[in-house]
Formats: structure tokens, C-alpha cells, sequence
């Protein structure tokens, strides 16, 4: 119960910096009388959102589908694949220059190839999401697994514990802290994959509907839309980090955060 209204009254600091924010952009807009289309306020972009609700929500469930499946597909390859590579050196001197080669790649000169390839529809958006959240898992996934202590490693085998119980009780448990890292930044990254992938190839979509409405230069629309968006991209950042407080309630980065400092 403590930890729960510590948690609370930590709101209060990002609540009260969002209000003062948005106060003075209100103001601002208002006092200089900036043009509507060129920076609207806050209350106009409040007010425009709400009557084009039902238009917002149709096109968003359209993008969040197709973030989810392709981050989910994205945790899915690359947690076993992160694995095979931090037991097998043969396997990584094969795969993992492929794969920081296909990281380097610019993504959105490779949308208009999926868009050839597999035409408009979900495919090619699931495709972009996937690869742009891949990566962050897979190193992540990597670092974590590598990051054993080898005398710990030593002591476990001296037990003569077997393969798959050193690995459920002692690698798995270490590499969370660092997989959950990586399966966030993944989060982040899967809201702009989603939105790149809807510029290049959809008629359907919040990206699709950004383009929209940026051509009707119904600008409190544009802010509006990106709000959302950054709403989507919020909440799956955080469910990522409410599973990482059920999993690893133990690591340090919680215990300072419910000491109510900033984790790490």
C-alpha cells in the first residue's frame, strides 16, 4: 500500500510539468496570435479531436494492430535467437554481421520494396515493425545472456547442476534486467515503425490519416493525431515495464524506483 502511493505521488511531477506546459502553449498561441494553421492551442486541438473522434478511432485500431503483431513477432524471433548466438560463437561469426548489416539498412528505403513485394496491406507494415524492433531485443538479449558472472557459471557446474537448470536459474534470471531494456526501446521504436511503414504503403491508418489531414492543412488534426500516437507508443512502453515488474520485482531498478528515486 506504501509502495503504491509512493508511486502515485511520483505523478505528481510529470502531471504538474504537462499542465504548465500546456498553459503556456495556450497563452502563447493566444497572446502572439499565432495562426491556427501554423501552431493551433491546445483546447482547439482538444476540441477538433473530439469531434472527429469516431474517424481517429476507426484508422486507430488499424495502427495498433499492426504494431502489436509486429513487436510481438519481433520478441518471439529474436529471444531464441539471442540465445543461439550467446551459446553458439560459431553461429554468431555467421548470423550477427547479417543481422547489424539488415540494422543498418535505412528502413524506409526498404518499405517501398515491401510495398512491390507484397503489395499495400498488412504485410509490409507488419514486416517494418518487426525489423525495427527486432534489433534493440536481440543485442539487448545478447549483452544479457553474456553478462554472467563466470565464477558463478564455474560454481553451478561444480554442483553438477544440468545445462537447462543453470540456464533457468541462473543465465535466464541475469539477462531479464537487460532483455527487458531491449524489449522497450523495441516498444519506442515500434511506434515509428508502424507510422513510416503507413507514409510509404497504406490507405488505412494513423500515418495514412497524418497525411490527410496534413494536405487539408487541418493542422489542430495533424497534433492531434501525433498525440494519439504517442499515446499508442506510451502504453506499450509501460505494459513492457508493468511485465518487468511482475517478472524481476527483484532487480535494482525497481527497488530504487519504489524507494522513489529514477531508476536507472
Amino acid at each position: 500500500m506504501i509502495t503504491m502511493l509512493r508511486r502515485v505521488a511520483h505523478l505528481r511531477y510529470p502531471l504538474v510539468t504537462t499542465i504548465v506546459l500546456l498553459v503556456t502553449w495556450e497563452a502563447s498561441v493566444r497572446i502572439l496570435k499565432v495562426p491556427v494553421y501554423l501552431l493551433p492551442p491546445p483546447s482547439l486541438i482538444a476540441t477538433e479531436l473530439l469531434s472527429r473522434w469516431d474517424r481517429v478511432a476507426a484508422h486507430l485500431w488499424v495502427t495498433t494492430s499492426v504494431m502489436i503483431v509486429g513487436y510481438s513477432i519481433a520478441v518471439i524471433i529474436a529471444l531464441p535467437l539471442a540465445v543461439a548466438l550467446s551459446f553458439s560463437p560459431r553461429f554468431e561469426a555467421s548470423v550477427y554481421p547479417l543481422i547489424v548489416f539488415l540494422q543498418i539498412l535505412p528502413k524506409i528505403a526498404i518499405a517501398p520494396l515491401f510495398v512491390i513485394w507484397f503489395g499495400f496491406g498488412v504485410l509490409p507494415k507488419v514486416l517494418l515493425v518487426f525489423l525495427l524492433s527486432f534489433f534493440p531485443i536481440v543485442v539487448s538479449g545478447v549483452a544479457g545472456f553474456r553478462s554472467i558472472d563466470p565464477e558463478i557459471l564455474e560454481l553451478s557446474r561444480s554442483t553438477g547442476a544440468s545445462a537447462w537448470l543453470t540456464f533457468r536459474l541462473i543465465r535466464l534470471p541475469q539477462a531479464l534486467p537487460q532483455i527487458f531494456t531491449g524489449l522497450k526501446v523495441a516498444a519506442a521504436l515500434s511506434a515509428t515503425a508502424v507510422i513510416v511503414a503507413e507514409f510509404v504503403a497504406s490507405d488505412r491508418g494513423l500515418g495514412y490519416l497524418l497525411l490527410v489531414y496534413n494536405g487539408e492543412l487541418k493542422t489542430p488534426m495533424v497534433f492531434a493525431t501525433i498525440i494519439v500516437l504517442g499515446i499508442i507508443g506510451m502504453v506499450v512502453y509501460y505494459l513492457v515495464e508493468l511485465a518487468q515488474r511482475l517478472v524481476i520485482p527483484w532487480h535494482v531498478s525497481m527497488n530504487r524506483e519504489a524507494a522513489g528515486t529514477t531508476p536507472v
